[in-house]
């Protein structure tokens, strides 16, 4: 099992303190979400609470995701990150390949990209896309992050598909390692994205039996894609679990990557320093134990 440290609603400054903390406890990587803005009015609910409400304010900080990476990137050695996830529709497709490219390089090859819909019209609406297609131009934009990211330096691409189309083109700097793209979503279109697509897959913070049965799920559909030999991370983030049986039960039933807020386990102050104490607590008691 590795160990991920969520990044979420933590400030920009305190993020930075806590990426040389986490690489000396022996996390592998850092999840950081994605929120362009925080609509004042939302016209859909939220689909990962009960009554469909959203569990932070306007105010939370959400740092941009690649400039928290690349920041983190440059104060650690080993530590990977990851977009836990990018709302991938919301942006053009090149300009992200770009972005991802610069960081994978940048990083030494310590870069991977959850991408998923997005659930907030008004997010389609500002950014002036369209959020009926945003299945298929994620399909799409993924093909073209993996082209420009293949892992063979910088050579010349192109794409010609229904919603983004290009003739060849270089981009450098670019990777001599391939990014990995993980997939989010529990919904069957998403399920069906990652083990058609992806390099691995991404829960929300679900109870341990609802993960279980899309990791079961993600077995059947990679079987069926011809997919079920290749590598292939499941990246979870179980909310009913805090031991050690917990993790392992949750690893045989097929995780590869456990994300965990360490402070909102333990009883400590949500501050810079409560945060740290509580990532090394769980280092010691969890991880190497484990």
């Amino acid at each position: 099992m590795k160990w991920a440290l969520s990044g979420a609603m933590l400030g920009a400054r305190e993020l930075l303190e806590l990426a040389p903390a986490a690489e000396s406890s022996g996390y592998h990587s850092i999840a950081m979400p994605d929120s362009v803005f925080y609509p004042e009015t939302v016209s859909a609910d939220y689909p990962y609470t009960p009554d469909g409400k959203r569990m932070w304010n306007a105010e939370m900080p959400m740092p941009d995701p690649f400039i928290m990476m690349s920041a983190m990137a440059a104060v650690t050695e080993r530590l990977e990150f990851s977009t836990n996830v990018l709302k991938l529709p919301l942006r053009d497709p090149l300009l992200t390949a770009k972005q991802v490219a610069t960081m994978a390089v940048l990083s030494g090859n310590r870069i991977g990209i959850g991408v998923g819909v997005s659930w907030i019209p008004e997010e389609f609406t500002f950014t002036r896309t369209d959020m009926r297609t945003r299945g298929a131009r994620t399909d799409e934009a993924i093909e073209i992050i993996k082209a420009v990211c293949a892992g063979n330096g910088p050579e010349w691409v192109e794409y010609h598909g229904k919603h983004y189309d290009f003739d060849r083109l270089m981009i450098s700097p670019a990777p001599d390692r391939a990014v990995p793209i993980y997939v989010g979503g529990h919904s069957e279109p998403g399920l069906r994205r990652a083990a058609r697509a992806g390099d691995g897959w991404i829960s929300v913070n679900v109870p341990t039996d609802q993960l279980k049965v899309s990791i079961a799920r993600l077995s059947d559909l990679r079987a069926e894609y011809g997919r079920s030999e290749l590598p292939f991370e499941i990246d979870v983030s179980p909310t009913d679990i805090t031991d050690l049986d917990g993790y392992r039960a949750i690893e045989s039933a097929g995780a590869t990557v456990c994300r965990v807020t360490p402070w909102h386990i333990y009883d400590v102050e949500q501050t810079t320093v409560g945060r740290i104490a509580a990532l090394h607590r769980f280092a010691d008691e969890v991880i190497a134990r484990y």
